[in-house]
């Protein structure tokens, strides 16, 4: 899949691959490669100045919730804090347990944050802004994120090291419970949807139920999904107060215990990218995505990549918010959650929805 650009006039797209072969004179295989390597780097490099920045932003909100000031030395009200700790930890020696296995060591944290970046290939960021606008697009989410816990669990093995052994441990069994309930609420969106494509789920999301709101949370079939899907977030990315793999009162520091410098940093990149993710994912499958909350013509001024920002920093702000102020689950609680309730729940709402849809077909 080529990746493509649509003119802000609505015309036809003009793929960037043709571009290239007309303005450059290259071949279509290398004008293809280029094309893909620039929206590679066109998606990749924004998203890591952004992971910077929303560390930042994280900080202050946890501080402004406890009364504290937050980052406010290094740069203009602190804004070069993260890249002065990103700094840091590049000029930091780069330990290796003796006892653990160098290889695995090495590529656990290459492979989460890897595995966190992969998934932006299919997130439509305008109409026809899209780097591989795959027809199994939400399938593809599913399983390139269902990938990170790899990432986890080899580095608790790898570290020969009992506390990161039991973090990934927990993890492994944390990601499975809620990707289960995650599954089934995808469904129930592409049930309602029609298609896997995330273009065309964004797309299904014009003036739902014959309303001027633009978003699925308004069907009153799908909220409830929605608030499932935000806590499932939560549970999938680790951040509270599903935080239990990084328990720093049992487990020291979780599977990470063991790693310094530039290793350590590549996890922090990639927690972060995956918050963003999840973030884009809500906004995307729930609230419209790259639509205005109101089907107005006035409103569609406003470039669609905007309106996906305003709403990743939302659900950013309600990330940082829950874990500035509600305290971590136990352990027996957050596994209750996830198969005594959200598995039936959403297994449930799969059969309502797709009961519904089937009686409306019949009763039109």
């Amino acid at each position: 899949m080529v990746p493509r650009l649509r003119g802000d006039d609505g015309g036809g797209e003009v793929e960037v691959t043709a571009f290239f072969e007309n303005t450059i004179g290259l071949s279509h295989e290398w004008a293809w490669f280029v094309a893909t390597l620039v929206g590679i780097l066109v998606i990749a490099l924004p998203l890591m100045l952004a992971v910077a920045m929303i560390i930042y932003a994280d900080r202050k909100i946890w501080a402004a919730m406890a009364l504290r000031r937050g980052p406010n030395v290094v740069g203009p009200f602190g804004l070069l804090q993260s890249f002065a700790d990103g700094l840091k930890v590049f000029l930091q020696e780069t330990i290796i347990p003796a006892a653990a296995n160098r290889g695995l060591f090495i590529l656990a944290p290459i492979i989460t944050f890897t595995v966190a970046l992969i998934v932006w290939a299919v997130v439509p960021f305008q109409l026809g802004v899209v780097l591989s606008d795959i027809n199994v697009g939400l399938l593809y989410v599913l399983a390139a994120s269902s990938l990170g816990v790899y990432g986890i669990i080899l580095a608790g093995w790898s570290s020969n090291s009992k506390y990161p052994f039991f973090s990934a441990i927990r993890s492994a069994a944390q990601m499975v419970s809620y990707e289960v309930a995650i599954g089934f609420i995808l469904i129930s969106i592409v049930l309602w949807a029609g298609t896997f494509n995330l273009t065309g789920i964004v797309e299904a999301q014009r003036g739902v139920l014959n309303t001027p709101v633009n978003g699925f949370f308004l069907n009153p079939l799908l909220f409830p999904m929605a608030v499932m899907f935000f806590i499932s977030s939560l549970a999938e990315t680790q951040r509270t107060p599903f935080d239990l793999t990084e328990a720093e009162s049992e487990l020291v520091a979780g599977y990470q215990t063991e790693y310094s410098s530039m290793s350590f940093a590549l996890y922090w990149l990639g927690e972060y990218a995956n918050v963003l993710l999840m973030c884009t994912l809500n906004a995307t499958l729930f609230w419209g995505g790259y639509l205005p909350p109101l089907d107005w013509a006035p409103l569609y001024a406003v470039p669609g990549i905007i309106w996906l920002f305003a709403k990743i920093l939302f659900f950013f702000f309600v990330f940082s918010w829950v874990k500035a102020t509600v305290p971590r689950y136990r352990y027996d609680q957050l596994m209750r959650l996830g198969w005594k309730v959200f598995l039936p729940v959403s297994l449930f709402w799969v059969f309502l929805v797709s009961g519904v849809l089937m009686w409306m077909r019949v009763g039109f």
